[in-house]
């Protein structure tokens, strides 16, 4: 190919192409022709790049075409306010949406944890096959306590942080299967009866609340919001309501899947405060204080921010641009 040809040929095109590029406003007819040059120029550089490979020409269309496109396509939003109206509008929307669910959870967990206790108790004989007389005293008078001080402080915080915001990601992922969320709420609960009926039996049953109550209060909200999450998943292509279920499930698995984004966030905190407070020489009372701080806060964020966010507009989906089309629609 004679580039000089080429050029020579369409040079007029390109140039005009830029002319209409650089203009800060277009008029319907100006519209109509930057598109038109736009796919002409787009031609002109795939005939470029299959028959010369990479050229002066072949970059300068490329450029032109990346300005000519900015122009009936928008530009991303700025990251700042993506990350603003996510922390501000979309997050609390989504955990504003689960509150009651939430609440639901919470109670079921307390109801299960506290079944397994009262039955553990009261059979003697069914405590002893979680293990000998010696294995849970060793639970009791130092395996329960020295796991929050055995580690160094940060690393702790580290591995609690990630296995429980992995326990968290899988029940909003997994949450449409039905079956996964129910099993971890059981488990969870049956973990804690047990662990409360062991230490119950040797009369350390109030060192069992002293040492959950300051990163579990956060901790166990985190895992019921996530919980929830997965159930209003899973409820979205049971009961869609008017909309179809691709739909339903799109636009909750859209909403709720920043939920587990924010969760993640939330157990950092609960992990340092596991990490650092719950084991520390800190009084019980501000450990307990602490807990019950970061607690108010997420709460607050929740729901007061969360409202407010809601009465917006927000559900924490994405806005209707972002999200596509949801139906064809002919003519």
């Amino acid at each position: 190919m004679d580039l000089d040809a080429y050029r020579a040929a369409h040079e007029k095109e390109w140039t005009r192409l830029e002319q209409l590029s650089s203009k800060r406003a277009l008029s319907g007819a100006e519209a109509d022709e930057l598109i038109a040059r736009y796919q002409s120029a787009a031609s002109d550089l795939s005939v470029l790049q299959a028959t010369a490979g990479s050229t002066v020409d072949g970059e300068r269309l490329s450029v032109l075409l990346s300005r000519a496109r900015l122009r009936f396509t928008s530009p991303g939003a700025n990251v700042w306010t993506q990350l603003g109206e996510f922390f501000v509008l979309q997050l609390p929307a989504a955990l504003y949406r689960l509150r009651w669910l939430t609440l639901a959870v919470a109670l079921a967990t307390v109801a299960i944890a506290a079944a397994w206790a009262i039955w553990l108790i009261n059979d003697p004989q069914l405590l002893h096959n979680l293990g000998s007389e010696s294995e849970l005293r060793q639970f009791a008078d130092h395996d329960f306590v020295n796991y929050y001080s055995e580690h160094a402080s940060a690393s702790f915080a580290g591995q609690v942080w990630t296995n429980n915001a992995w326990i968290a990601a899988q029940c909003v992922a997994f949450g449409i299967t039905g079956i996964w969320v129910p099993y971890v709420i059981a488990q969870n609960a049956q973990g804690l009866g047990q662990s409360f009926a062991i230490m119950h039996s040797f009369d350390r049953g109030g060192e069992f609340f002293l040492y959950i109550a300051p990163h579990g209060m956060l901790e166990l909200t985190a895992i019921f919001v996530a919980a929830a999450a997965g159930l209003r998943i899973f409820w979205a292509w049971v009961a869609p309501g008017t909309r179809t279920r691709a739909a339903a499930l799109a636009e909750d698995g859209r909403a709720l899947i920043t939920v587990a984004l924010g969760l993640v966030i939330v157990l950092f905190i609960s992990g340092l405060v596991e990490g650092f407070v719950t084991g520390s020489s800190l009084p019980w009372a501000v450990k307990i204080g602490i807990g019950a701080a970061v607690l108010a806060a997420f709460l607050f964020y929740m729901i007061v921010i969360g409202r407010r966010a809601t009465r917006l507009g927000a559900t924490g989906d994405l806005n209707e641009q972002d999200a596509g089309a949801r139906r064809i629609y002919a003519g």
